[in-house]
């Protein structure tokens, strides 16, 4: 018989809405479980009226016929709107896309425009941020958009179009409420462990403001702790926007860290006790972190601090004074949009949605935000051509990876496929490290490198004795390319190297001293401003590939099932390191919380992957690998003898087109076709259960979704083997290619 749950009113301290509190009977909580824990706002200050609507609530959680989303309907006459919006939200299939609410309130230039769409990719600290700056003509010091820093400042895509003799335009679209709500509980878990862990009074605060994979900076939206005098560095003034008074944050702060200290006082001891018959004291430790953590999650007091960081973070936006927010029926913004004449009030406005400067901390709503979209009149500064038609997305940095077998994100791998050019930016000073050098093998074997454009910045920074001339600077850089180029041939074949030396020696430039105005009566100025000019003429010239020659390659398919075997055992190799299944080289066993955080994001978030853990994208890069090295390999060519260049233009040809089938296959496989293994992971819980989400992630999840083919007759291994092989086999048929 289903447990029936019962709510009740609540108003937050300093608030007057009355809000309401229950279990849901069918929302799954943090333990997998039906009973998620909901508050929402009844939108009332009067008492009895919130008596009223909490009376409803209780009705409807009284009756379990209608705990269904079809029963909705039939329900309008006898409830108050608001106790129907509360109760189904969440059950009922969510109709809110972001970037379709973009689409259809600022359109991107569609594909039969002249308009060419560029994809910054680039290391954080890298400068693609700065680089976008230069190319829109923003004021580095007066403007600073969109935002730039050493650390990682863009977390959500940021479209910029550039569009002459039209009003300056902007729509941002913000992440869900739910979305926000599970980040915090995931914050103030942290700083739980950091109190048990008897971490710094700064380090357990830095936890409860700041996620772990620095996405969700929520210091950004609540402030900071109070800088002293000497302690601060910067003389500038906060630009023009509004300010709040922070105190009752900080008190919110403060009074959360009390709270959270009690109660890993009052969970400790039983966290400990359960571990007493473990004799690994490597494991120990994560044994009595997770039960702790059970534990904290279980208890009421927890919650209420997660709802007290969110009605402030809520109030921020009050702040909104410009522009028009839309919001869904649950009262959460999901959009923000505003027009103007004025570039000034413009730039000011969208600071608060992508700002990370620290004058503003309290103030800022970035990391609720999941897209931002301006169109306008924008023209670099340092050229008289006037407004380029381009579409510049900035995306979130490829961060530090320490391999270059790192792989990208799917919605960067979609973003390659579906933009005109990829403008990777690196430092000259540090170049091809190992994320540079694993996005530049993504975006080949997808049969992208066409649209691969290189861009070296701190070109200022390269010095030495050695090298007086630019050129002998810019040799210098290449010199570190021309290695990586090497090393990329001898991993992926001589075609990958070809193509990626094609694009260095006739789509590569250099910029210097670009964090500052371009001055054209400076030497070391013109020349950085005539790189730009050539890259925006490179960009121009940038079309899809053309067609092909009537000459085709013939393929033996026992290769192909060599491919998807290797593949498969790369894939399983580097997972198995990860969950301490084995020890893999490379692939150290990463800690509990991140393999906890991954199986959440896959059960609950529909997310496919948690900070580096990429399963999605790491089981196509291995697929894509392999399939690029068999593709080179053809047992022999139909048609007359085909010259390099004409190679190549089939090889890209085919790779591009499994490539964009194979993220559909590994999303399908990972992630959809194993949903209940994703929750049966991520709730677990006690004695060995790191150990238990473990063997589920990597038997019941991996090995089924991409199996190792062997002699041994097996429904998974043969399906998956038979699904990459009927990619394959359909664009090898549509291109009149021949696998034997």
């Amino acid at each position: 018989m289903a447990k029936h749950y019962t709510a009740a009113k609540n108003r937050s301290q300093g608030r007057e809405s009355w809000a309401v509190i229950f279990r849901h009977p069918v929302r799954l909580d943090a333990s997998g479980k039906p009973g998620r824990r909901v508050r929402r706002g009844l939108g009332t200050t009067d008492e009895n009226q919130a008596d009223v609507l909490v009376e409803q609530l209780n009705e409807l959680l009284r009756r379990p016929e209608v705990w269904e989303p079809a029963a909705r309907s039939s329900l309008h006459a006898q409830f108050d709107g608001r106790v129907l919006d509360i109760f189904y939200d969440g059950i009922e299939s969510s109709s809110h896309d972001p970037e379709a609410f973009r689409d259809s309130l600022l359109p991107l230039p569609g594909t039969d425009t002249d308009y060419r769409s560029v994809l910054m990719l680039g290391t954080t600290g890298a400068g693609k941020t700065t680089l976008v700056r230069q190319i829109l003509g923003t004021d580095p010091e007066t403007e600073r958009f969109p935002s730039t820093s050493t650390a990682k400042t863009t977390v959500a895509d940021t479209e910029l179009i550039f569009r002459t003799d039209e009003p300056f335009r902007a729509v941002v679209t913000f992440v869900g409420r739910d979305e926000v709500v599970d980040y915090l509980a995931e914050c103030v878990s942290e700083a739980a462990l950091a109190v048990f862990r008897g971490a710094s009074e700064a380090e357990q605060r830095r936890r409860l403001l700041d996620h772990p994979n620095q996405r969700f900076r929520f210091s950004y939206i609540l402030g900071r702790a109070p800088v002293p005098d000497d302690d601060d560095d910067d003389d500038e003034p906060a630009d023009g926007m509004d300010s709040i008074d922070l105190a009752p944050a900080r008190a919110v702060i403060e009074d959360a860290l009390k709270t959270l200290h009690a109660l890993v006082s009052a969970h400790e001891q039983d966290a400990r006790e359960l571990a007493t018959g473990e004799e690994d004291e490597r494991l120990i430790e994560e044994l009595i972190e997770e039960t702790l953590d059970t534990a904290l999650r279980s208890d009421e007091r927890f919650h209420e601090i997660v709802d007290r960081l969110f009605d402030e973070i809520e109030l921020r936006f009050d702040l909104l004074t410009d522009g028009k927010i839309t919001r869904n029926r649950q009262g959460w913004p999901v959009g923000w949009a505003w027009e103007t004449d004025s570039r000034a009030e413009l730039i000011q406005a969208v600071t608060r949605f992508s700002s990370n400067h620290a004058a503003h901390f309290g103030t800022l709503l970035t990391p609720l935000v999941n897209g931002i979209r301006v169109s306008g009149p924008f023209a670099p500064s340092w050229t008289e051509e006037g407004c380029p038609r381009l579409v510049l997305i900035d995306g979130e940095g490829l961060g530090h990876t320490p391999n270059s077998v790192a792989a990208l994100s799917t919605s960067v791998s979609k973003r390659i496929e579906t933009v005109d050019a990829v403008l990777l930016v690196d430092n000259a000073a540090q170049p091809m490290q190992a994320a540079p050098v694993a996005a530049m093998k993504a975006v080949v074997t997808s049969g992208n490198a066409t649209k691969l454009v290189v861009g070296f910045t701190h070109f200022d920074m390269v010095k030495g004795d050695n090298i007086p001339s630019v050129e002998d600077r810019k040799e210098h850089v290449k010199a570190s390319v021309d290695n990586v180029l090497r090393a990329i041939g001898e991993d992926l074949g001589p075609f990958a190297e070809r193509a990626l030396r094609q694009r260095i020696e006739s789509a590569c430039f250099f910029f210097g001293g670009i964090d500052g105005r371009l001055n054209s009566e400076k030497k070391a100025d013109r020349r950085t401003i005539n790189q730009f000019c050539l890259l925006l003429e490179t960009i121009e010239t940038i079309r899809e590939t053309g067609e092909t020659t009537d000459i085709r390659p013939v393929y033996d398919r026992v290769n192909l099932v060599l491919a998807v075997r290797e593949a498969a055992a790369a894939f399983q190799r580097r997972w198995a390191g990860r969950l301490g299944v084995q020890y893999t080289p490379g692939h150290p066993k990463e800690h509990w919380t991140r393999i906890k955080a991954l199986s959440r994001r896959l059960a609950v978030l529909n997310q496919d992957e948690y900070d580096t853990l990429k399963p999605v994208g790491e089981l196509k890069l291995e697929l894509d690998e392999q399939i690029f090295r068999m593709i080179q390999q053809p047992v022999r060519w139909e048609g007359h003898e085909p010259t390099d260049d004409d190679k190549a233009a089939v090889f890209d040809l085919l790779v591009n087109e499994i490539a964009r089938n194979v993220t559909e296959l590994c999303t399908r496989r990972i992630k959809a076709a194993h949903a209940k293994e994703w929750q049966q992971a991520y709730t677990e819980h006690g004695v060995g259960s790191t150990f238990r989400r473990a063997r589920i992630i990597s038997t019941d999840i991996y090995e089924r979704a991409a199996p190792i083919p062997s002699v041994t007759p097996s429904i998974d291994q043969n399906s998956f083997l038979h699904e990459v092989s009927a990619i394959v086999s359909a664009v090898a048929e549509d291109n009149g290619v021949r696998l034997l």
